[in-house]
């Protein structure tokens, strides 16, 4: 299905508007130009009234109102910025009334339901992608043409720290909507080593501490994981809610290493420092708006009938590993793992590059995971 507007746009339903939907979805859409932001799904009617009027949005639904959205005939896909737990409901229904679906990350909370999200797609001949913004960001793409041009020799160690101080009372922190650091932040760590070795762990293992603050009575503060990949190559990395923001991973071969500082931000600048033969090349990647990057592939896809790299295959692959680290947790011992069959990966021809958005949105009852924005 492509748009029926007749301006080759594809028209989206952002649904859920939490931070990261106000803070970088929303006023992403000025710079996608084959992306066009027409309605609204929140329970939040002070959301809806205030966000659909600085946008210009006609069309804004409650989350009961959800199927009238999708057989509206006014939407060709969904942006899913809801909590976790519910992404398979959400891209389910949208795939059944034929409505393509960009769902954000993790994919969902379990193998399962990944699975019945790509059958859904399947079935009804519709585009899933999984917003992995960082598949189109030159920094992590020319990461990884370093690695497989060997500059750095043979690949052998990946590590990351990625840490941020989460306040009480936010999502992330909730068992129950699917939170936890693994889920939150630690899937960047796993796909970036995934990607970087152009490969899937066979087996992992993991280890979670708690300092026993109140804020983390239902998930744990931090976790340091093991993975092991084929031809005896280790990532370690450890994710944290409670500590300072840290967001980093270096890759080190036989012949140098390549250190990306910050790695996995959504907007500012990334650098990378380069070592071979104890010489060290920095280079900055300017800041561009990721997220209309990512309305720009997914809206190219459909309109060309591509299948989105970052797809439900992906999406399933981590959250399957993400299973086995906290069942690795549970029983204290390694867990060896079987993955889906990746056929496709990232590379530098996905960089997409748009101008970053200047614009600091005042954000409609909704707050950043640390309390600022």
């Amino acid at each position: 299905m492509t748009a029926t507007n007749g301006k080759n746009k594809i028209r989206y339903a952002v649904v859920g508007l939490g931070w990261f939907a106000q803070e970088a979805a929303l006023p992403s859409f000025a710079n996608a130009e084959n992306s066009e932001l027409v309605a609204l799904v929140s329970d939040d009617p002070t959301k809806n009234e205030e966000l659909s009027k600085k946008y210009g949005i006609e069309h804004t639904y409650s989350y009961e109102e959800y199927e009238d959205c999708l057989a509206s005939g006014e939407i060709d896909a969904v942006y899913i910025a809801l909590p976790n737990h519910l992404h398979c409901d959400y891209t389910v229904r949208a795939a059944n009334q034929a409505i393509h679906v960009l769902c954000e990350k993790p994919m969902a909370v379990t193998e399962q339901e990944c699975e019945a999200m790509i059958k859904a797609a399947n079935d009804n001949n519709v585009k899933l992608m999984i917003a992995y913004r960082l598949h189109l960001e030159e920094a992590n793409l020319q990461a990884v043409e370093i690695l497989r041009s060997k500059q750095i020799g043979e690949p052998r160690v990946f590590n990351s720290v990625f840490t941020q101080q989460v306040e009480e009372g936010n999502i992330r922190l909730r068992d129950v909507t699917g939170g936890g650091t693994l889920y939150d932040i630690g899937i960047y760590c796993i796909n970036a080593a995934r990607y970087l070795f152009q490969d899937e762990p066979i087996e992992v293992f993991a280890v979670a501490a708690n300092n026993g603050e109140q804020r983390f009575s239902e998930v744990e503060e931090m976790a340091s994981v093991i993975l092991r990949f084929p031809n005896e190559r280790l990532a370690t990395f450890t994710c944290s809610f409670g500590g300072a923001s840290v967001s980093t991973y270096q890759i080190v071969g036989t012949q140098g290493d390549l250190r990306v500082n910050p790695a996995y931000p959504w907007q500012g600048e990334i650098k990378h420092y380069l070592t071979i033969n104890g010489e060290t090349q920095e280079r900055t990647f300017e800041d561009h708006d990721q997220l209309a990057a990512e309305f720009t592939y997914f809206s190219d896809c459909i309109l060309q009938d591509k299948d989105p790299e970052p797809s439900g295959t992906e999406g399933l692959i981590d959250v399957s590993i993400i299973q086995a680290l906290y069942q690795s947790i549970e029983t204290g011992k390694p867990v060896q793992i079987q993955t889906s069959e990746r056929h496709q990966r990232p590379t530098s021809d996905q960089t997409i590059e748009r101008p970053p958005s200047n614009e600091k949105p005042d954000l409609i009852n909704a707050a950043a995971p640390s309390g600022q924005s």
